[in-house]
């Protein structure tokens, strides 16, 4: 008999220890890691199994087969008193499990479990040995800061379920833990204060893991589209951190957070816009400072959306707002080039994604040569040769350095840069005017889980203002518990796709 992969999770195990180690070397395929061990304890037959590579096999040799062969009970004389005698009396390890169906034992053999059966019994035991390679906790790659924490999620989730518990030494953490999609069983865990957030909440999004359509979880941008509810808007709903300090802070914050089985990158739902300007640097250094950092950053991107198309559609449309002599250098500059201003920008911006996406994906070892070649030889090759204006390059390259400030937003400020350099080129500051405001209505008009995107500032709270425009000193601030629950406008507890209610 061979078992349907995808029926197993009612299928019981047997009472046959011969029955059984078939049933599993059929379902895994005689896969070459299955690694099966027959013996005998006090007479009775038995068999221990893993998967090669997910084990320890010095943890094994320890605390499993040395007590199991040394065991050696008078009163031990049948099947049934042994599974009760290792059941009850000998621990072994933390980490157990009674098994009653082949889905569980599957997903324990595949999480680094070593599982027991003996002849006559229809219960597996399951031993939790891990010892499989994982890659050390290290500085988060994307999220940089000076006087923060450097320790970063890793692609093992259980380690990082205890970086944010031990952040977070409160006995209202919740971990909920279990697995999703159908092929892959990817473990996943919601991660949530009980106090702050609603139930209808959590249940909500633990029936949307659940009900993945995905075969697997190789990343969280597989999860990310389902838990994000503002389809139809650029900016996302969802926020990724790969910092286990920003992610407690925003659990405490009432909201829900996913850390998932092999990436290093943990979702957070809700998430609002503005928390792509705040960093944990801002609470570590003085406030009047933080706001100056801020208001950089609001600036930044502005310039990196904008600078490119206004400088477009100025030169070409308008002229006049700029002086007698800037004017001059500009048109001298301009009057080489062979093609309209903002066809000239478009293929530089266009050419610079493609000079970082070639940065990105080769290797390491030759990813200098790319900035070189695009930036000095081929920028200036296409200046000197009169293609492209030095004027527009500064523009551009101001543009993209800009982008760098909110790397949160890098996808974003990408397109609807490009988009605003059409639009000033075939309207001029008409067009951009008319694309951010545009874009102001769709920012305003959406929400996730009954959180407005654009909140605090849109609804209007005038007490989270606090922590936007500037921020306050924490001796103030640490007088009220933040949660975005308190933010106007909010309906955490019944707020579905669309608005709908979650009970009804």
């Amino acid at each position: 008999m061979e078992p349907n992969m995808y029926d197993l999770e009612k299928m019981p195990v047997c009472r046959s220890l011969k029955e059984n180690a078939d049933n599993i070397r059929n379902i895994l395929g005689g896969s070459s890691d299955l690694l099966e061990n027959s013996f005998f304890v006090n007479g009775t037959a038995c068999e221990l199994i893993c998967l090669e590579g997910m084990v320890s096999t010095q943890v094994i040799t320890d605390l499993m087969l040395v007590p199991l062969t040394g065991l050696n009970e008078k009163n031990i004389g049948s099947p049934r008193q042994l599974f009760e005698h290792i059941r009850d009396n000998m621990l072994m390890t933390i980490d157990r499990g009674m098994l009653t169906e082949y889905g569980d034992l599957i997903r324990r053999l595949m999480s680094g479990f070593a599982v027991l059966l003996i002849d006559g019994i229809d219960t597996a035991i399951a031993f939790g040995v891990q010892g499989y390679a994982v890659r050390s906790i290290s500085e988060p790659s994307s999220e940089g800061n000076i006087y923060g924490s450097h320790e970063g999620f890793v692609e093992t989730v259980r380690t990082n379920m205890s970086l944010v518990r031990r952040r977070l030494k409160s006995h209202l953490l919740r971990f909920e833990l279990f697995p999703v999609t159908k092929t892959g069983h990817t473990d996943v865990i919601v991660a949530y204060m009980a106090d702050r957030v609603p139930m209808e909440l959590v249940k909500k999004i633990r029936k949307q893991l659940e009900e993945l359509p995905t075969e697997t979880i190789l990343g969280s941008g597989y999860v990310t589209p389902f838990l994000d509810v503002t389809k139809k808007s650029v900016f996302s709903g969802a926020s990724l951190t790969e910092r286990p300090d920003v992610f407690c802070a925003k659990i405490l914050e009432g909201r829900i957070g996913i850390l998932i089985e092999g990436t290093p990158f943990a979702v957070v739902v809700p998430a609002l816009f503005i928390e792509n300007f705040q960093t944990l640097d801002d609470y570590n250094f003085r406030p009047f400072y933080a706001v100056i950092v801020r208001w950089i950053r609001y600036f930044a991107f502005f310039i990196a959306v904008f600078l490119p198309a206004v400088y477009a559609a100025t030169v070409t449309f308008h002229p006049e707002l700029f002086n007698h002599t800037l004017l001059l250098t500009l048109a001298a500059a301009e009057q080489t080039a062979p093609l309209p201003l903002a066809l000239e920008a478009f293929i530089v911006l266009v050419f610079y994604e493609i000079i970082r996406e070639a940065g990105v994906r080769l290797p390491k070892s030759v990813g200098g040569a790319v900035s070189i070649v695009g930036g000095l030889i081929i920028g200036d090759a296409a200046v000197s040769a009169g293609i492209i204006s030095n004027p527009l390059l500064l523009v551009c390259a101001i543009s993209v350095t800009a982008s760098f400030v909110i790397p949160s937003l890098a996808q974003q400020i990408t397109v609807l840069r490009l988009i605003a350099v059409a639009a000033g080129g075939i309207c001029g500051l008409y067009g951009i005017s008319l694309l951010a405001a545009v874009m102001l209505v769709n920012i305003c008009a959406v929400e996730n889980y009954g959180v407005p995107v654009m909140s605090p500032v849109s609804p209007f709270t005038p007490k989270a203002m606090r922590d936007v425009l500037v921020r306050i000193g924490f001796p103030k601030m640490a007088k009220g518990k933040a949660s975005v629950e308190k933010l106007h406008g909010v309906d955490m507890g019944s707020a579905d796709k669309g608005g709908n209610s979650l009970n009804g």
